[in-house]
């Protein structure tokens, strides 16, 4: 866990920053909205995924499988360089990613902790080495897509709601 003070930014509906909170206080309800950043990271072939299983010491959400990566922008960091830096940081991939989408979600962990995020989400083709931090990623796996749809369906509690709606829209797409 990164010990230094790390502030999100708040934004309203059209991005316009309204302020900043401390992060773990930015993820008490009543939770405002603020920026994110979600990556996928796709196998050379387009057939699998690559999944993280956050770690247990998370406050929202340890040890659901998740994607890839997912930060929150630092003040004056742009939307692709926070989802570079905490791809190197939480995975050890280096990679060129791509925007795919932006989209507002809420969602309700427990009576404490939750999200509300204004979340632009990347995607990456990646098949080299993974070096996955523990104290960010428990564990993680290359998933076949089509395996990966099933397994949400029979099993939705165990990916993030972000994940779950992320991996809708991009396969609509």
């Amino acid at each position: 866990m990164i010990s230094k003070k790390i502030e999100v930014v708040l934004v309203d509906k059209n991005d316009r920053v309204v302020g900043f909170r401390e992060k773990y206080a930015a993820h008490h309800h009543p939770v405002p909205l603020h920026r994110a950043v979600s990556v996928l990271i796709i196998d050379k072939a387009g057939l699998k995924m690559l999944l993280q299983r956050r770690a247990g010491s998370k406050p929202t959400w340890p040890l659901y499988w998740s994607n890839a990566s997912c930060t929150h922008p630092l003040k004056d960091e742009s939307y692709l360089a926070a989802a570079e830096r905490r791809l190197k940081e939480e995975m050890g991939i280096e990679t060129k990613l791509k925007k795919l989408f932006s989209f507002v979600y809420e969602a309700k962990y427990d009576e404490i902790w939750g999200e509300h995020e204004l979340d632009h989400v990347f995607a990456g083709r990646y098949e080299g080495k993974i070096v996955a931090d523990p104290g960010e990623a428990a564990d993680y796996k290359w998933m076949d897509v089509e395996k990966l749809k099933q397994e949400i369906k029979e099993s939705p509690e165990t990916f993030t709601p972000w994940f779950r709606m992320i991996l809708g829209e991009y396969l609509r797409k």
